[in-house]
């Protein structure tokens, strides 16, 4: 029988709870047990019609076995009763083949404790009135918009998806948990023609909890196309060292690469620049890094972690001195560090007083940058070389869009070098970054 089927939280808790049973009953000394429900649907409209409709459906079936000193983590999606009595078997008799790791256990049950009780709004109530009638104008609306704008568009690709997503979690220990929740996402991008057989393009893609939190078709139809103008006559322009005003939209570009250092687990493996750094100075004072999983509607909000550890605001640089990293329960124990959370959720930044725009305009000569382009960063020296487009800026004005142009340098010294950032931190995104400018960047071009 697959429980899933009905369609209840109810039912994967009650399949979740026969499962530790089972487990405990077959040899098991402890379980952690995940059971999910995913669907996402997909719809792409490109050049005047359908290009794309996919619909996804996965129930799946992970657990933690613990016995005897060993560990082992297995998945399944055949969720039948006899299946997992034969799934869960197999598991427990692998696991009993493994080497011992006194590392590997169950999180301390206080852990678990004050867990937020607010409402962080994760699941849109609306989602199950969505029909397919219009996901398909929603993605065609956006098409339309831009559809005839400029004798130079040569291609115009649109697109809506959406998925809900339900979690229950179950460990031997005590802990359980349940949520739900939903994300949108709407946006379109474009190619036109361009100089020399060259074809420049534009994008722009918004992600939200809730429907309604997403911007209208106008602006993002606006901004797609508008960002394929901006990269007719592209250019690389001579090399030096000048200011980088880098678009809050592309702050990720830069960010998510630096991430990982700031995890236990690379700590542990000696693949972080920042190990020992913890209580030293690794950025400006105008760098502050704060993890907040309560943020209402947020795109990383949660109410626990994979360990099960509450969710709670964690300061991870403050004023540019590190403060902590993502400590998960099994890196923790190697290292001797308490747990903290992890992995990230919505990561905030202190914001300054003027916008973007106001920023860009007082720029005397530096380049804006709104995209990343490939490139590499080493985690454990924290060098980085990566290509980046945008624009050169003088006195305030875009006078040339440039491409193919590399930065390069060390993390700790882009951060001593971030002089200023903006009022407009990016909510469509758990990264919710403002603009951010940095001091004496060197630009590799012509």
């Amino acid at each position: 029988m697959d429980f899933l089927n009905k369609g209840s939280e109810t039912n994967k808790t009650e399949l979740a709870y026969w499962a530790q049973k089972y487990a405990k009953q077959n040899g098991a000394d402890n379980t952690s047990i995940v059971i999910s429900k995913n669907r996402s649907i997909n719809v792409d409209y490109r050049d005047d019609k359908i290009d794309q409709l996919k619909e996804s459906t996965q129930n799946s079936l992970w657990i933690e076995i613990y016995a005897g000193g060993r560990y082992s983590s297995h998945s399944t999606n055949d969720l039948r009763k006899e299946s997992l009595e034969k799934f869960i078997t197999n598991a427990i008799a692998m696991t009993k083949f493994l080497g011992e790791d006194p590392f590997q256990s169950l999180p301390d049950p206080a852990l678990y404790q004050g867990r937020p009780t607010a409402d962080l709004q994760l699941y849109d109530a609306n989602y199950s009135k969505m029909t397919a009638e219009e996901r398909v104008s929603r993605a065609k609306e956006l098409h339309d918009l831009i559809k005839g704008r400029d004798p130079r568009l040569i291609s115009i690709t649109s697109g809506f998806s959406d998925s809900h997503y339900e979690n229950t979690h179950l460990k031997s220990n005590g802990f359980e948990g349940n949520y739900e929740n939903s994300s949108f996402s709407w946006g379109a991008s474009v190619s036109l023609r361009g100089e020399d057989d060259k074809k420049p393009e534009g994008w722009k893609y918004y992600g939200a909890r809730h429907l309604a939190d997403l911007p209208p078709s106008k602006q993002i139809a606006d901004e797609a196309f508008q960002r394929g103008l901006d990269s007719m006559g592209q250019k690389k322009i001579k090399s030096g060292k000048m200011p980088m005003l880098l678009e809050n939209t592309a702050v990720g570009g830069l960010f998510w690469r630096v991430l990982h250092p700031f995890s236990a687990a690379a700590i542990q493996q000696k693949q972080s620049f920042l190990e020992g750094k913890q209580g030293q100075r690794i950025g400006s004072e105008n760098l502050t890094l704060i993890d907040d999983p309560t943020i209402i509607r947020g795109m990383g909000s949660r109410y626990y972690d994979g360990d099960g550890i509450s969710a709670k605001k964690l300061v991870i640089v403050e004023n540019g001195i590190l403060k902590n990293y993502y400590v998960d329960v099994y890196y923790g124990r190697k290292l001797g560090m308490n747990p903290t959370t992890g992995g990230s959720s919505n990561i905030t930044f202190k914001t300054g007083t003027r916008s973007g725009a106001e920023m860009e305009a007082d720029l005397d000569r530096g380049i804006l940058v709104t995209s990343f382009i490939g490139g590499n960063a080493n985690s454990t020296t924290g060098d980085y070389s990566l290509g980046i487009s945008g624009w050169l800026i003088e006195n305030g004005k875009r006078v040339q869009p440039v491409n193919e142009m590399n930065i390069s340098g060390n993390f700790i010294e882009l951060f001593e070098n971030l002089s200023e950032t903006g009022n407009d931190p990016y909510t469509y995104s758990s990264l919710r970054a403002p603009t951010l400018l940095f001091d004496g960047i060197s630009f590799a071009g012509a």
